[in-house]
């Protein structure tokens, strides 16, 4: 009872999370890449390609800084607790939109800046959260305990969007503007706060004050990712995959603006629409294809297959389109992030699940913060939707990678690699 308690706390924790920083989709590009939008920064005389390229690395900003820092995070809530870590993570968020609210009223780009940069810094909630996840669960139930977790975050994702389009909408009510959803998302973060403070149990209770962090730890997560010989496949073609994935999510709505003049209303429904039908993915595909197909066999058609049908939004004619494929694509790349995880942690032992899980999470990080940066540059120097193109590329690149050269392992095989072998 205790544990499920728990796990419900974590549950709400990260739901309410992850409606804030979703909240954020819709709204960022309208901000600089977008002349027509009621709330657009740039001052008269500055181009729409330094508009891109701005946007970049205001995308940029986070996903780097949460790579340096999630897994000092994790390390600190090893030595002092999960709750005491996770309770700062989300006030530091709570913080950070106060700061983005305030650099919109004031119509301070620096701001916005120093705002990112601070919700990366406190953004290592989600790895504090499942590693208190892996405290209070067995072995046996981890998966389905996890599962939870995604579910979480994948239902925040979904009402995110469309809330953050709709609070910031006018002509709902006057006095929506783009600073209401942060305002709304601060709320959000506080009740968070105290939910975490009177509620969370501490879930780690074999502390270790003298343990030593390790403050560089993101980059030697990364040396360590390709130290082990049987698991460099994947995690290259998980790199590019997570490299093309950043092109597509940071510049999908750059597209949107440019060919159809979407507003942050529009772009809120389209990303609830993809959030919907990842999750439905997630939760009864991903269960029919585990029953019949083994990992290698379901991420080799879903890494081309979610190449290929980011391809046709590059393609696009109209707006009906953006939905269309978004059905078929967000299954595509639901299931290439489902099943990889799934993959690299069931070719490793149990004494090492942790450390593999930090790995993972630092080629993520690291895979999401390069391309923002690129993007706006690319864009600024060719086309908005020319991103899009890159990303195609790249994610084929990653899943031709994978069907070339990873060799699928018998059961036996798996073991023995489970057991330390490289």
């Amino acid at each position: 009872m205790k544990s499920k308690k728990t796990i419900s706390i974590i549950f709400f924790t990260l739901f309410i999370d992850l409606i804030g920083f979703a909240m954020l989709i819709p709204i960022v590009p309208q901000l600089l890449a977008n002349p027509n939008a009621p709330f657009y920064l740039l001052p008269k005389g500055m181009s729409i390609a330094s508009g891109y390229i701005l946007l970049g690395y205001l995308l940029a900003i986070f996903p780097f800084m949460q790579f340096l820092t999630t897994p000092i995070l994790g390390q600190l809530s090893d030595k002092y607790g999960r709750k005491k870590i996770l309770a700062f993570s989300i006030l530091g968020t709570c913080l950070s939109y106060i700061i983005f609210a305030w650099g919109l009223i004031v119509k301070d780009i620096v701001i916005l800046f120093v705002a990112r940069a601070f919700a990366g810094l406190a953004g290592g909630n989600i790895a504090v959260a499942q590693a208190a996840v892996a405290d209070i669960t067995s072995p046996e139930n981890r998966a389905k305990s996890f599962a939870l977790v995604g579910g979480a975050m994948g239902l925040g994702v979904i009402f995110g969007p469309i809330i953050g389009g709709k609070l910031s909408d006018p002509a709902i009510l006057s006095w929506f503007d783009s600073a209401t959803p942060f305002w709304f998302a601060t709320i959000l973060s506080f009740l968070n706060f105290i939910s975490v403070s009177l509620f969370f149990p501490e879930t780690h209770t074999n502390l270790n004050n003298d343990t030593k962090i390790i403050w560089h730890k993101a980059f030697t997560n990364i040396s360590k990712a390709y130290s082990i010989s049987h698991l460099r496949i994947n995690f290259s073609s998980h790199f590019l995959f997570q490299l093309g994935y950043a092109f597509f999510l940071t510049f999908i709505s750059v597209l949107m603006i440019h060919k159809f003049n979407y507003t942050q209303g529009n772009l809120g429904n389209w990303f609830t629409f993809i959030g919907i039908c990842a999750a439905l993915s997630q939760i009864l595909l991903a269960k029919l294809l585990s029953k019949k197909f083994s990992e290698y066999n379901i991420l080799k058609v879903s890494y081309v297959g979610a190449g290929i049908t980011i391809l046709l939004f590059f393609f696009s004619t109209a707006p009906i389109e953006l939905y269309l494929i978004g059905f078929f694509c967000a299954p595509f790349i639901a299931l290439s992030q489902s099943f990889t995880s799934g993959l690299i942690s069931r070719s490793v032992g149990g004494k090492i699940q942790g450390e593999i899980l930090g790995i993972t999470a630092s080629i993520q990080g690291l895979a999401l913060s390069i391309p923002p940066i690129l993007a706006g540059y690319i864009a600024g120097k060719f086309t908005p939707e020319s991103p899009i193109l890159v990303s195609s590329i790249v994610i084929i690149a990653g899943g031709i990678l994978f069907l070339i050269f990873y060799k699928p392992y018998t059961h036996l095989e798996n073991q023995q690699l489970a057991k330390g072998g490289n």
